[in-house]
């Protein structure tokens, strides 16, 4: 079983709102005379109407009035570390759960130092046999691109007919998921809830843990983690 990470086991505002407050304290640092307050709600605002979408920081400045450049600003954003992050309610009781019955992987897009710290603030970085960052692959294979959906059940040695995928975005998640022939169940949790579906998924709940029942009961036992990092049947995280 694989997983996305942000809005389906942990929540991205948690992170976003530490993020924008280290990129708007280097704004602070850059030009003292303005307003932080006046920048942070413009960043707010943007990464309201979509955090994935390029140029937040860009039209944050310009909603602000502000000339400063928007590198140092930009490397801010990815510099920043959460010391802890809150999962979805009963996202560790489900994982070990699973994880008793079948491998489970983490597919995720991202700059993969930010993906993987966020893995290990929010007490993840052991729940998973395979974890894959997709721009390690390049960002052009970013979900719905198959390569780290296939990358990840390769690791796994599962094949995509054996396998789900629990996501909350529509567009990349679901619809990638569903491409590849795996099952795609839908969180409507996080900015996507409110988004139309893209392709019908197998499986549509309000929040993560309660796709557990439905994963138990639709999908076969698979091969369980053996000894020394490696995967019964051959298959090496």
């Amino acid at each position: 079983m694989l997983f996305d990470l942000d809005d389906t086991l942990v929540p991205q505002a948690d992170w976003l709102h530490g993020a924008l407050d280290a990129v708007a304290a280097a704004a602070a640092e850059l030009d003292p005379a303005a307003d932080p307050g006046r920048f942070r709600r413009a960043l707010a605002a943007e990464a309201a109407a979509g955090s994935a979408r390029g140029g937040v920081i860009d039209r944050a400045l310009a909603a602000a009035g502000l000339d400063l450049p928007v590198a140092p600003l930009v490397d801010a954003f990815l510099a920043y570390r959460a010391p802890a992050l809150r999962t979805h309610p009963g996202v560790p009781e489900l994982l070990s759960g699973l994880r008793r019955h079948v491998p489970l992987g983490l597919v995720t897009d991202g700059n993969a130092e930010v993906q993987r710290a966020k893995i290990a603030a929010a007490g993840l970085a052991d729940a998973f046999d395979v974890v894959v960052c997709s721009d390690e692959l390049g960002r052009e294979h970013r979900k719905p691109d198959p390569l780290p959906f296939r990358t990840a059940l390769q690791a796994l040695g599962v094949a995509p007919a054996r396998a789900a995928f629990v996501g909350d975005r529509p567009d990349t998640d679901i619809a990638g998921a569903s491409a590849v022939g795996m099952l795609a169940v839908r969180v409507l949790t996080g900015e996507h809830a409110a988004s139309a579906d893209v392709v019908r998924p197998a499986l549509t709940v309000d929040a993560v843990a309660a796709a557990g029942p439905w994963l138990h009961e639709r999908l076969a036992p698979l091969p369980t983690p053996g000894p020394a990092g490696t995967l019964a049947g051959g298959g090496r995280p």
